[in-house]
């Protein structure tokens, strides 16, 4: 299809992966880093909310499917060596992480260790019907 030649213009990795991290577009805070495929570029390009691709389940994986957590992207970015995605988003409910937290980067490099910095909005076991990690 020549509409999706733009996905040929992404160094994909061997795997055929890319990272792809999610920026909120109001704070500027990122929010997490996941990694996506061919289709799931695609299909974040085409509903307007991010899905990824999770190594771990190896599947598609569309943010907020069970947590009600999802994120509308605004603005697709590609960086310079073309092998990194960026999405600007609206993250619904405020919670990116799936420990229940604004953001993934939740701990900070302090004093010789990471100390956790933010702290949980909502209990995970409030936000998922199953135990599922990413």
């Amino acid at each position: 299809m020549s509409d999706d030649l733009w996905l040929e213009e992404i160094k994909w990795d061997e795997k055929g992966l890319v990272p792809a991290i999610a920026q909120e577009a109001s704070s500027g805070k990122v929010l997490m880093v996941a990694w996506m495929n061919k289709e799931s570029l695609l299909l974040t390009a085409e509903e307007g909310y991010a899905t990824y691709w999770s190594r771990s389940r190896q599947k598609l994986w569309k943010k907020g499917e069970e947590s009600g957590h999802r994120q509308k992207v605004l603005e697709l970015r590609l960086d310079c060596d073309a092998d990194v995605v960026l999405m600007l988003v609206e993250q619904a409910g405020g919670i990116a992480c799936h420990t229940g937290r604004h953001n993934c980067f939740f701990r900070r490099f302090k004093d010789g260790q990471w100390v956790v910095a933010d702290p949980v909005l909502k209990d995970p076991g409030e936000i998922y019907r199953s135990s599922t990690d990413e």
